[in-house]
């Protein structure tokens, strides 16, 4: 047997024996306490406060993300989704009381329970916060874990790995380093649950297996999310924000605006506004981009993918109204407006995850919904309006995930909203106390007097 079937062997044998020691602690973490838990959560918080600097060091190095999205992705953001569980978690786990229908002397009542033994996959666009946060929401549901993240990340799956050992036992919360093996290894254990934040294809993939075993699953996932700008918006404010969207994280995030619906007289003006917001935070005097300002794409497959598809617009008549530069050196792409585009163009058909955003016009409103009926649901919905009879029809006449009016990504940064997809963008939902329910089974509980 070679050194590397010896490794494999080895992590088999790792994975298959942290599955059982989880298997049989299960019990007991579901029927911990609310302090018991919150105990758990503090020494998850402290760990990760303690190797700030090393995550912002290890993100870097995997991502060349500037250090305040870093700073606020990775650490800010993953401590205060702790805390919100700390705070909240006594009401969360509180049973509620129903009103019996059969016999109103009667008790009727609904309990949260753990699910058990859960497998969490991270994504690579936010390696660390996007697989801690469901690990505190895993916790503080009483749940065992099993974490994978990303190896597209290996500083951060370093780092990551560090902090789960340091903050659990592995009986509570273990993480597996490794390539696509070891996500495969994990998928053929029968988990009591999934948690995936990635591509609509791997999503298939995993639900497949989490099929063979009738595991639950919650699919974060992500799609072509569409912004329709009416008549009565501000198009200058919603240039600036589109182009701090496609700014941040390089593009590459699963409610990135991917796509734009304009009318034909408003779209010079986007444009305009567009190109004016990315040169003045982007570029230095000298008209050179301040690449520590802007995130590289993850890998080469990603970035010659993305300029294939601009490409493959231009060949078929679109023409790059701003931007339209591949640094293929450092895998940086300059942000991009595309106009002219046609739904025939594989940029109107793929997810494009990177700093590039079509522009297609419209003449009625009808015609913007329309498009958007006849597609996948997006994970997330622009609407920018003045108009509450126009934000009512899209409303009404379209799917989503989620909608954000008169902005971006604000949906999924309010916690107190459920965040998650429909259908191809992706199943089930979570943040704040619709994370501790995605971990929760609710039993119904009925007592005779």
């Amino acid at each position: 047997m070679t050194a590397s079937a010896f490794a494999a062997a080895d992590l088999s044998a790792d994975i298959a024996r942290v599955f059982a020691l989880q298997q049989a602690h299960q019990w007991e973490a579901k029927a911990s306490t609310a302090a018991q838990r919150k105990d758990k959560l503090a020494r998850l918080k402290s760990v990760v406060e303690a190797h700030a600097e090393a995550i912002i060091a290890a993100v870097l190095e995997d991502t060349r993300k500037p250090v305040t999205e870093i700073r606020v992705t990775e650490v800010l953001n993953v401590t205060a989704n702790i805390q919100r569980n700390i705070d909240n978690l006594d009401a969360w786990m509180a049973p509620t009381e129903v009103a019996p229908s059969l016999n109103p002397a009667d008790r009727a009542q609904i309990r949260y329970e753990a699910r058990g033994v859960c497998l969490i996959l991270g994504p690579w666009n936010f390696p660390l916060g996007l697989a801690l946060g469901p690990v505190a929401a895993a916790v503080a549901a009483g749940n065992t874990c099993i974490v994978k993240l990303t190896d597209l990340c290996p500083a951060t799956a370093r780092v990551g790995a560090a902090i789960i050992r340091e903050a659990f036992d592995e009986k509570d919360v273990a993480l597996f380093e490794g390539d696509v093996s070891v996500a495969t290894a994990l998928l053929d254990l029968p988990f009591n649950h999934i948690f995936f934040t990635g591509s609509p294809r791997v999503g298939k993939i995993v639900m497949a297996a989490a099929a063979r075993h009738l595991t639950t699953v919650t699919l974060e996932l992500g799609g072509k999310s569409p912004v329709i700008v009416d008549d009565s918006a501000d198009i200058a404010k919603v240039a600036a924000q589109i182009a701090g969207a496609k700014q941040f994280n390089g593009g590459q995030a699963c409610i990135s605006p991917d796509y734009v619906f304009v009318k034909p007289d408003k779209q010079a003006a986007l444009v305009e506004g567009f190109t004016a917001s990315v040169q003045a935070n982007l570029y230095d005097a000298d008209g050179a981009l301040k690449k520590a300002s802007i995130a590289q794409i993850v890998n080469r497959a990603n970035f010659d993918r993305v300029k294939a598809m601009v490409d493959d617009a231009v060949a078929k008549g679109a023409t790059i109204a701003a931007g339209g530069r591949f640094d293929a050196d450092d895998l940086t792409i300059h942000p991009t407006m595309l106009t002219d585009v046609t739904p025939q163009m594989t940029i109107l058909q793929d997810e494009i995850f990177a700093p590039v955003i079509p522009v297609m016009t419209y003449d009625t409103l009808d015609q913007a919904i329309g498009y958007i009926e006849a597609r996948d649901k997006p994970l997330a919905l622009y609407i920018y309006s003045e108009d509450e009879a126009n934000v009512d029809k899209i409303l009404a006449r379209t799917s989503s995930g989620g909608v954000t009016v008169n902005g971006l990504f604000s949906h999924y940064l309010e916690n107190n909203l459920p965040f998650g997809g429909v259908n191809t963008s992706g199943m089930g939902s979570y943040h704040g106390y619709f994370g501790f329910k995605c971990f929760s089974h609710e039993r119904a509980i009925y007592r005779h007097q």
